[in-house]
């Protein structure tokens, strides 16, 4: 074999590490691309999204009435290192406390990844709140979650979420989780 065959050889087989890593940081530029595309056009219906962008509120929500005239929230949470967002309803107590509603709660992907005071974002009307979220077992509380969850239905119930009987009773399998403002 020539001297020279040999030195292209060799030079070929050097690049090869260089040509295999640019290409693997193409494909991660590409898919956080993608990711973030994505992340602008979902969470859609019941598809989760990965960050929720909106114009960020200024300051600290006391009063979460407003939600009540909001059709669905969306929620942002991490499910280990990556954002992960829902759809869901959310309502406000007469008192202006808020509440996420997650029902057969025990078998939804996020509600198993928030913890106590879990870093959250809140999207209503296209705003985002920090929030932090905990889950709530005890059953006074529940109870004044669910009665704000099926007056709020009364108006914005639908065919994927429809309207609750006025007078209709708590579900065993039913969750709901305290929203705070962390901002």
């Amino acid at each position: 074999m020539s001297e020279a065959m040999t030195d292209s050889s060799a030079g070929s087989k050097s690049r090869l590490p260089i040509i295999l890593g640019a290409g693997a940081g193409a494909l991660a530029v590409i898919g956080m691309i993608g990711f973030l595309i994505y992340s602008s056009v979902c969470p859609c219906e019941r598809t989760p999204g990965g960050f929720l962008f909106g114009d960020r509120a200024e300051t600290a929500v006391q009063d979460w009435s407003f939600a009540n005239e909001v059709e669905l929230c969306q929620l942002q949470i991490y499910a280990g290192i990556r954002p992960h967002s829902i759809n869901l309803n959310c309502m406000a107590t007469p008192e202006g406390e808020m509440y996420l509603s997650c029902s057969v709660c025990d078998t939804k992907y996020w509600a198993a990844r928030v913890g106590d005071d879990e870093r959250g974002v809140m999207r209503l009307d296209g705003v985002t709140y920090p929030v932090y979220l905990n889950r709530v077992t005890d059953s006074a509380t529940m109870d004044r979650a669910w009665r704000a969850r099926v007056t709020k239905l009364q108006a914005y119930g639908g065919p994927g979420n429809p309207a609750p009987p006025p007078d209709a009773q708590r579900n065993d399998r039913w969750w709901t989780f305290r929203v705070t403002s962390r901002g």
